[in-house]
């Protein structure tokens, strides 16, 4: 049986519309990471699951059982929230534990399951301590606890890292995915972070203006879009996207490099205008007189393990991943050369994606319309 089931799900704010009639199913035991910008509706999906907010329209399904009307302590999920939501004045075995006091658990049972929460985030030293004693990382360790110990069926993290610094986001990722592994529970994460959403589901739903734009496996989303929305969001750098034009061969020619005709099959006619998109790993900078875009190096970015090129073009910017060797320098004069078995096509109108690209055996890019 299918975990969590959303039906026409719809949230309005007076004339402001939120979600959109979502239709999602979770299954038993995945790990989904919703993310999306800003003002998307992630959030508020959370939420609504876990009935800190009113459902507009629609149903919300946990476990076979309609849970619209039931109170939050009914729904049995347990929530982690960004800003952790600790007891200043409780010691680390207090907060933990403070569910358990509130369903009048046993004294010695809420010890136990403390205790066991704890080892299994790390936090046995540091039971007898107050929050203020502890880094970011160790007082999200003690939200997740205070959640584990409820022993819930799903678990829901909204930004759970966001407040933590660049090296404590590394390693809590990993943790999060280790303590998914553990216990097994069907867990539901959103985040605006689109690598945090890349590393650690099973399942990527990508979420724009209350709507779902796209889900699926991390890899299938980021190698196969299915808008130009999803192209540009995922990914670090972004795709990069440009209009094109079919030419009357069946050719792609760019805006921004008119000599260069791409060679393609599109179910478009001759003449038609549309977004092209290529991921900055599939763009090679080559020197002048090559095929390829003309441009110039505007700046270069050293991230350690790779390398990223900033590069000018005619009517914009375009980024391309740069070997460690690499000689390009910034202000050099350089030919952008894509891959042209992983292009990328997008309607010019509606955004979606109008073709799909693999490595063809011939060399071609095989595009044709999407269903």
């Amino acid at each position: 049986m299918s975990h969590v089931v959303f039906s026409d799900l719809r949230k309005s704010y007076g004339d402001t519309v939120a979600l959109h009639g979502l239709d999602l199913v979770i299954e038993r035991g995945e790990f989904v990471v919703v993310v999306g910008p800003s003002g998307c509706g992630k959030s508020t999906l959370l939420r609504m699951i876990a009935g800190l907010e009113e459902i507009t329209a629609g149903e919300i399904a946990v476990a076979g059982d309609v849970v619209n009307d039931l109170d939050p302590a009914d729904r049995g999920c347990a929530m982690v929230f960004q800003n952790y939501a600790l007891y200043p004045h409780m010691t680390v075995a207090e907060n933990i534990g403070y569910p358990l006091r509130l369903a009048r658990v046993p004294k010695a049972e809420r010890a136990r399951r403390v205790r066991a929460a704890a080892e299994v985030l790390g936090l046995g030293p540091y039971l007898d301590r107050r929050p203020k004693q502890l880094s970011g990382g160790q007082r999200q360790r003690v939200a997740m606890g205070r959640a584990i110990v409820r022993e819930p069926e799903l678990f829901l993290f909204d930004e759970p890292l966001s407040n933590l610094d660049a090296t404590l986001r590394v390693q809590m990722r990993i943790e999060l995915r280790r303590l998914h592994r553990r216990l097994g529970a069907t867990s539901i994460l959103v985040t605006h972070d689109q690598v945090e959403a890349m590393t650690m589901a099973d399942r990527l739903v990508v979420m724009n203006g209350g709507r779902i734009e796209q889900q699926g496996a991390p890899t299938e989303v980021y190698a196969r879009p299915a808008s130009a929305f999803v192209a540009g969001f995922l990914g670090a750098p972004a795709m990069n996207l440009m209009t094109a034009t079919l030419d009357e061969a069946g050719r792609v020619v760019p805006d921004a490099a008119p000599d260069l005709a791409l060679p393609a099959q599109l179910a478009l006619r001759p003449g038609s205008s549309l977004t092209l998109g290529v991921r900055p790993e599939d763009l090679h900078l080559a020197a002048p007189g090559a095929a390829g875009f003309p441009g110039r190096v505007d700046l270069v970015e050293d991230l350690g393990g790779a390398r990223i090129a900033h590069c000018e073009v005619d009517g914009g910017h375009v980024s391309a991943a740069l070997d460690r060797e690499a000689p390009w320098r910034e202000g050099d004069l350089v030919r952008l050369v894509p891959d042209e078995t992983r292009l990328h096509a997008f309607a010019l109108d509606t955004g979606r994606r109008i073709a799909g690209s693999g490595a063809p055996t011939s060399g071609t890019v095989a595009i044709a319309a999407s269903a």
